[in-house]
Order: structure tokens, then C-alpha cells, then sequence
């Protein structure tokens, strides 16, 4: 695992290191390591830069936000230059549309 730490640390002393995908962006962010010392060469870095983008977005709360495979396939097999860093996930739900903003289909079935 990125950082070689578990996904919530009670102790942490920073309250944006407590929740792991929130740590994970602030080194992204900040472009700082992360936290892989195994990690020799720059190819092996980019790689892993990529994995923890792809990875993030599959994370995401709102569901319509996680890309689909073939997506994942995509931004892997891509370049790290072309991937945005996702949206900070939600430590709870996401917010709800305001009410009276939904939207509704019918279909008619003849």
C-alpha cells in the first residue's frame, strides 16, 4: 500500500492525515513522495503516480464520479501528464441536490 500506513490513523496528529485518501492527496498535491522507499528509478515514480490518480478516482463517493473500466484501462495506459487529480471523496455522504432539482423520465411502453 501507498505510504505503508493504514487507511484511518487514529493518532495521527494532523487532522488531514486521520483519513488515508486525504493524505494521499496533500502528497500529490504538494508533489512530495509517496511514502514507497522501494521506489529507485523515475519510470517506477511516474508508474506509481499513475496508479495512486487511477486508483483515486475509484474511490470516488458519488458513483457517477468512478470511471468505468474501460476508463481505468485508459488512464493506465496513458500518460501520467494527461490524468487530473480527482475531487477530494466525501469523509460522509455526498450532498444532496437541493429539493425540487431531480429530474424524471417517462417511458412509454406501447
Amino acid at each position: 500500500m501507498v505510504g505503508g500506513r493504514r487507511n484511518i490513523n487514529a493518532e495521527a496528529e494532523d487532522t488531514s492525515e486521520i483519513y488515508f485518501p486525504h493524505w494521499i492527496y496533500k502528497r500529490l498535491e504538494l508533489d512530495e513522495e509517496l511514502g514507497l522507499p522501494s521506489i529507485m528509478n523515475a519510470e517506477d515514480k511516474v508508474r506509481a503516480r499513475k496508479m495512486v490518480i487511477v486508483s483515486l478516482w475509484c474511490i470516488q463517493t458519488d458513483p457517477s464520479n468512478r470511471p468505468a473500466m474501460k476508463e481505468v484501462r485508459d488512464m493506465l495506459e496513458g500518460s501520467v501528464d494527461c490524468l487530473q487529480i480527482p475531487p477530494k471523496p466525501y469523509l460522509s455522504s455526498p450532498p444532496k441536490s437541493p429539493a425540487g432539482s431531480s429530474t424524471a423520465t417517462l417511458v412509454s411502453i406501447q
